[in-house]
């Protein structure tokens, strides 16, 4: 079915209808909708989140108000989010690590109790040696061992692997848009 689209419409002209014609949350995800300004507004986003509309506008050639209005929808459906990124080393974060979990109980369960523990900022589950790999941020050494027993604690645990990150060498938040 073709349909036409506004200006303030981020997706291509082809809609993909459920039975309740809504989109469902994996199509608003699905990289193959969207069109290609989309994709240009995010390259510029990528390059600089502060980067006033109107600016984006003239690089993928729509108005101020056009590049709002795609932006919001990207963010509504859940594309993309624009965050501060910051330097936990700067905000008193001495300690960054990478914790391997395995364990032999639900991975679901276990994620939602991982996900209520202080400490850690990132949680994924895994193929390979872990079931789980967390990236944890903490003040010095003794925060790091108290949340690395907080973790072990938890039942379904049956192994964690540190590995301490002695620098940052690069972070990247600019993977290409397909």
């Amino acid at each position: 079915m073709r349909v036409q689209h506004d200006m303030r419409e981020p997706f291509t002209a082809e809609t993909h209808e459920t039975p309740d014609n809504e989109t469902s949350p994996e199509q608003r995800r699905s990289p193959s909708l969207l069109d290609e300004t989309n994709k240009a507004i995010i390259r510029e986003l990528q390059k600089n989140g502060r980067k006033p509309y109107g600016a984006i506008g003239k690089v993928v050639g729509l108005s101020e108000a056009a590049v709002r209005g795609r932006v919001q929808r990207l963010v509504e459906t859940g594309i993309i989010q624009i965050v501060a990124v910051t330097d936990p080393v700067q905000l008193g974060y001495r300690r960054q690590a990478m914790i391997g979990v395995n364990t032999s109980g639900d991975l679901d369960a276990l994620a939602d109790q991982l996900r209520a523990t202080d400490g850690i900022d990132y949680i994924v589950a895994a193929a390979g040696r872990f079931d789980m790999l967390l990236e944890v941020f903490t003040a010095d050494d003794d925060d790091l061992l108290d949340l690395v027993m907080r973790i072990r604690r938890i039942p379904g645990v049956d192994h964690t692997e540190v590995f301490t990150y002695l620098r940052l060498i690069e972070q990247r938040y600019d993977y290409g848009v397909r």
